[in-house]
């Protein structure tokens, strides 16, 4: 059953890692949920995790845990292979530590350590939302991005959670948010999402990571624009939602413009996170 309506937007930081392999997770309910395929093929090392889960799933459905498999979701997750969104078997930390102990695997008592310091900072996070902002700080940092990069990058995402919300409550599915994205960053910078991760060599990094102090300020101003757009206008539905979104990137744009006239040189360059970070490396 797809639960997608008691989604929560989580910004970017929807993977975690475990001994360099990727767990994707979302929150739901409040709570983190967490792919079971990707979790399957930790535990497994097999070269079908799938087909082991599938396995997995019509036992458990059979016999004594069936409890347990009612607990599993399915929630969209993006695709490692393709970068799309497609429903994805979650489980969240209780039926995941009990689906563990269902799979006899060597690599089953540190990846249950790991997991259980995971879940307890999830628990840390909520009742104390500064923390999840000081680890985000805290990474980037350790990642070589500078204080002030940093600091634009956390009222990005801050931003970006705020303008999300507002998609949410105002009839806008998830997979409607690329097409709105796509509206902002036009009248942004006059290229789409892909055409800007197209001119800083990016695949499946994240774009934002990749963007200058500048871009970074830009898209965070056409996006609180749209976001008060949106309350000004009472906009309902992805064709209102749309034009707001053209029009606070248009906004925008006024800005970049401006700007591009003074330093002489483009805002969007070829420049991504291995310029910066290596910047910020010389410069200590």
């Amino acid at each position: 059953m797809n639960n997608d309506k008691n989604l929560t937007n989580t910004n970017d930081k929807d993977i975690s890692i475990f001994e360099n392999k990727k767990i994707r997770k979302v929150v739901y309910n409040d709570e983190w949920y967490f792919s079971i395929i990707d979790i399957i093929e930790i535990l497994t090392e097999s070269n079908n995790p799938r087909r082991y889960w599938t396995d997995l799933k019509k036992k458990l459905e059979n016999e004594e845990n069936f409890e347990m498999y009612e607990k599993i979701v399915q929630l969209k997750l993006k695709s490692n292979k393709d970068n799309k969104n497609y429903n994805t078997d979650c489980a969240n930390r209780e039926t995941v530590f009990r689906l563990i102990q269902s799979i006899p695997s060597p690599n089953a008592e540190p990846f249950k350590l790991w997991f259980a310091r995971l879940a307890e900072e999830r628990i840390q996070e909520i009742n104390d939302p500064s923390l999840a902002i000081e680890r985000a700080r805290q990474t980037y940092l350790r990642k070589g991005y500078s204080e002030d990069w940093v600091n634009h990058r956390l009222r990005s995402i801050d931003t970006r959670n705020e303008l999300t919300d507002e998609w949410k409550n105002r009839g806008a599915k998830t997979n409607d948010y690329a097409i709105l994205t796509d509206e902002i960053s036009k009248g942004t910078f006059g290229i789409t999402t892909q055409k800007h991760k197209d001119i800083k060599g990016l695949d499946k990094q994240n774009l934002r990571d990749n963007m200058s102090n500048l871009e970074l300020a830009l898209i965070t101003l056409a996006e609180a624009t749209t976001t008060e757009l949106h309350k000004t206008n009472d906009s309902q539905g992805v064709k209102e939602l749309k034009k707001d979104a053209n029009k606070g990137g248009s906004i925008a744009s006024i800005t970049r413009k401006n700007i591009e006239k003074n330093i002489k040189r483009p805002v969007v360059t070829s420049e991504n996170a291995k310029d910066f970070t290596n910047k910020n490396k010389l410069d200590k």
